[in-house]
């Protein structure tokens, strides 16, 4: 055993949305409090505007996170920027953090709040599906990845480690093509067909159809992971309780494992114990003080 393989190594801590406990999700505030909080990453969700620019929002809708509504896809990036994406949180935004019509960021505002950062940051871009512009989502993010100066072979934007991740198979398989299977990060939900048929609130038939459609891309992004296509599995803290079988076989054949959203001190012993590598968390400085770590690791 050589000396680096003696040492523990604790999880990497990816900020969910950023600080998102703290400044609503996706804002500058969020991320700037994440980077100041020692998050070794940030993770974020993309979608495509009309007119075809990369913004991080998690729904396909506007209603929950800003004073919009509908959908993001039918707005352009310039009537985006008159909405409020932050007061719905009730958090206090100090004036270092930005004004309230500065929050709203895309993906090339993002990487220039990391490369302000000083050290070497990690980036997890999930692709939200399903998105109107289908795969086009995953073409354009690496179009404008690539006019950012991002190197495919090693996965960087400058101090930035980047990784790609998906709950679509699709998604996953298209993003093969460009970028190399140790960065992408296949995700993975635990699927009840009963409950989600009862909460859908969409009629038996309608419920159980979408239910069986939610049930066959939990499986085929299962078979992706123990077919070795990607290189991370990225389940659900829930699915790590509910399938403990199963992540013990990923991490025995050598699946790199990112869980998500590991808030709870139980949680993040859970992860400790099983050696699970990244957790990704809403309060980062939280989790961070748990892991008794003083400053990020690098890597």
């Amino acid at each position: 055993m050589t000396s680096e393989e003696s040492v523990p190594q604790r999880p990497l801590v990816f900020a969910h949305r950023g600080a998102s406990a703290a400044f609503a999700e996706h804002t500058r505030a969020a991320y700037l409090q994440a980077l100041a909080d020692g998050a070794d990453g940030v993770e974020c969700d993309v979608h495509l505007t009309r007119d075809q620019h990369v913004v991080l929002l998690h729904d396909a809708n506007l209603d929950r996170t800003s004073d919009g509504t509908g959908p993001v896809a039918e707005r352009t990036l310039r009537q985006l920027r008159h909405l409020d994406f932050s007061s719905w949180k009730g958090a206090r935004i100090p004036e270092v953090y930005g004004a309230r019509s500065e929050q709203f960021l895309t993906l090339p505002e993002l990487l220039d709040i990391l490369r302000g950062a000083g050290r070497p940051v990690k980036l997890a871009i999930e692709l939200k599906h399903p998105s109107p512009y289908q795969l086009k989502l995953e073409d354009r993010v690496l179009e404008v990845l690539r006019g950012e100066g991002w190197n495919a072979a090693g996965s960087t934007v400058d101090n930035i480690a980047v990784t790609f991740m998906s709950f679509s198979p699709d998604s996953v398989r298209h993003l093969l093509h460009s970028v190399p299977a140790q960065y992408i990060c296949q995700l993975v939900d635990d699927i009840n067909i009963h409950e989600i048929r009862g909460g859908l609130g969409l009629g038996l038939i309608t419920g159980g159809a979408i239910a069986n459609l939610m049930k066959a891309t939990q499986l085929e992004a299962e078979r992706i992971l123990d077919a070795r296509l990607a290189g991370l599995a990225g389940p659900g803290i829930d699915y790590v309780r509910e399938h403990p079988d199963t992540v013990r076989r990923w991490l025995d054949a050598g699946r790199r494992f990112r869980v998500w959203t590991v808030d709870s001190a139980e949680d993040v012993a859970l992860c400790q114990e099983l050696g699970i590598h990244e957790i990704t968390t809403n309060v980062p400085a939280r989790v961070l003080n748990q892991l008794q770590v003083a400053s990020p690791q690098g890597s």
